[in-house]
């Protein structure tokens, strides 16, 4: 039985995340950062790129605890007047998301993290986001869901 739950778990994380996905997220990823850490270093100097990741690091988590604070203002205001806080909800995971990408050591996620904090570049990524769960989840009138291992559907004929 356990092993089932286990398949089970395994086949739903696969549907979520592909391969490639995780290879770039747990190989590629960490690359292009070592990579830009020695440029960087090799241009300015050890230290001076540490002192820079440090400076990074400060400097991205007041970041966040400024948006965040924004964010969660904007969400008070929006159930006050018993409205749905949709764009709240979208900016507080963007953010919290950023932020893991801020305080995360490295130039490159530090980039994105601020892509996601930013409110000028915020919305692009509310937007990004948006599409990506509006494919991932909704389905257009007519269409029926896919057939899957989970799926109800039972192919087979009626005999009287």
């Amino acid at each position: 039985m356990a092993a089932r739950v286990r398949a089970g778990a395994r086949s739903r994380l696969r549907r979520w995340l592909p391969g490639w996905v995780l290879a770039l997220v747990f190989v590629v990823v960490p690359v292009v950062e070592i990579y830009v850490l020695i440029q960087v270093g090799q241009v300015i100097g050890a230290w001076w790129t540490v002192l820079l990741l440090l400076a990074d690091g400060f400097l991205g988590s007041w970041l966040v605890r400024h948006e965040g604070g924004r964010a969660w203002r904007a969400l008070r205001e929006a159930l006050a007047h018993g409205r749905m806080p949709a764009r709240e909800l979208a900016d507080g995971a963007l953010i919290l998301v950023g932020g893991t990408l801020l305080v995360t050591p490295g130039f490159v996620s530090d980039v994105a993290g601020l892509f996601c904090v930013l409110p000028v570049t915020r919305p692009l990524a509310r937007a990004a986001l948006t599409r990506f769960l509006a494919r991932r989840f909704l389905t257009g009138p007519g269409t029926r869901p896919r057939p899957g291992p989970e799926s109800p559907v039972v192919r087979g004929e009626v005999v009287d």
